[in-house]
């Protein structure tokens, strides 16, 4: 059923359903049953997975960032340019022609045949028909990858440092994360060694985001097998983001997925937002056997019906059109690593070098108070104006270091390098 039907469906079935209702309400106007206040107003107690669940530590260090002056924010996973123009343009050009409809619940089929098409510079081979479904972000992709793939009870291994949505994520899905610890001594490298540790061997489902938000780290090919293999002999499902696939500077992207035995079993997640800087326009999508896209677009169907038909049409034409503006983007970032690293270890600041994706993820236990990186970010916003995450944001792996984005210009992070410099001094 395409995604116009399911919406026209929609409507006939909801009509205005408010007004229709004809249950049984108290004085206060709530149905019968509803929990209520002392005053008599309903209220809403969350259920038990959202409750368990912090407020994202990165939207919450910001909201205090952006009540101050004069702030240099390193803190924010969002390129500082805009998308290109090609893109923005079909995107307009869609409006003008009153493309506002529903597309079908997959996405446009021209769409999947383009990126069916991309993804082979990464090995990667998927049937435009049957294995590929646009999201609404990548961000939808990996919350359809837990919801069709976790059942209530099961162990999703996270490597951790890790991004801030994927523990909450298997919450909400009824799972148990389990950290996977990697070490800024290692380079950040997820080994076997680092899975059977922690228990992986016993997991269920892997998650890997690869290159790595916050770390930047990068994984080659014989560290990929490795993992792979590890994969194989303890029959792990395997849900691989690899939204900043094409901003790698160190060798060639690395997916698990093209491993031996491997496509099978694994979910790859791509977007639009970080290469392309399209991160308003939300649209991501996601890779794998058939059987893996038709469980995800069965929750697709009824929560998004199909993703934003205006971003589709832009994301057609950023495929096609806009090669030269992401490489020029991926030179100007590595231009903006290069220096990043090179500044913060004249400052003595130890940092593994990032070899993907715009982030570098420095220890800073030497330097803050009491080796409390929270603090450090705290005194150095306060003092200097200068926003960077806290590690602990991205779970207890991320203690002792701080993560700077460096998806902003030059002459910024010149500045928030010398503020931190006379931060130090």
């Amino acid at each position: 059923m395409s995604g116009n039907e399911n919406g026209s469906d929609e409507r006939a079935r909801s009509g205005d359903r408010a007004g229709d209702d004809d249950r049984p309400a108290t004085d206060g106007g709530t149905a019968e049953g509803s929990p209520r206040t002392e005053d008599g107003s309903a209220r809403f107690a969350p259920a038990d997975r959202v409750e368990s669940v912090p407020p994202s530590g990165i939207r919450e260090f910001f909201e205090v960032a952006e009540n101050r002056d004069d702030v240099i924010s390193l803190g924010v996973g969002e390129p500082d340019f805009t998308a290109p123009w090609p893109a923005r343009s079909a995107a307009i050009d869609s409006l003008e022609r009153g493309r506002t409809s529903y597309t079908a619940n997959r996405g446009m089929f021209d769409l999947r045949k383009a990126i069916a098409g991309r993804v082979t510079r990464y090995g990667q081979s998927y049937d435009p028909d049957s294995e590929i479904l646009v999201t609404t972000g990548a961000s939808e992709a990996v919350d359809l990858a837990f919801r069709a793939f976790v059942n209530p009870g099961d162990t999703v291994a996270l490597p951790t440092p890790t991004y801030v949505s994927y523990e909450p994520g298997v919450r909400f899905a009824g799972g148990e994360p389990l950290p996977v610890h990697t070490r800024h001594e290692d380079d950040w490298a997820l080994t076997p060694g680092a899975l059977r540790e922690a228990g992986a061997d016993e997991a269920d489902v892997l998650v890997l985001c690869y290159p790595n938000n916050p770390t930047g780290a990068t994984m080659d090919a014989a560290e990929m097998d490795a993992v792979a293999e590890f994969c194989r002999e303890h029959d792990l499902l395997v849900v691989a983001d690899e939204i900043y696939a094409a901003l790698t500077y160190e060798g060639d992207h690395q997916s698990v997925a093209t491993r031996p035995g491997m496509r099978d079993r694994t979910v790859v997640i791509n977007g639009f937002s970080k290469a392309y800087a399209m991160t308003g326009l939300r649209l991501g999508y996601a890779m794998g056997p058939e059987a893996a896209i038709d469980a995800m677009t069965k929750v697709h169907q009824y929560s998004m019906l199909s993703a934003p038909t205006t971003a589709q049409h832009a994301a057609l034409a950023a495929i096609e059109r806009c090669d030269d503006e992401v490489e020029r983007m991926r030179r100007e970032y590595d231009r903006r690593r290069r220096y990043v690293v090179s500044r913060l270890r004249e400052l003595g600041i130890e940092v593994s070098e990032p070899g993907g994706a715009f982030y570098a993820f420095p220890r800073v236990t030497e330097v803050a108070p009491d080796g409390d990186a929270r603090a450090f970010a705290t005194e150095l916003l306060e003092a200097e104006r200068v926003a960077a995450v806290p590690g602990t944001a991205f779970g207890a792996g991320g203690e002792g270091h701080i993560r700077i984005s460096y998806a902003t210009g030059l002459d910024d992070l010149k500045e928030a390098m010398a503020r931190l410099e006379r931060f130090l001094s």
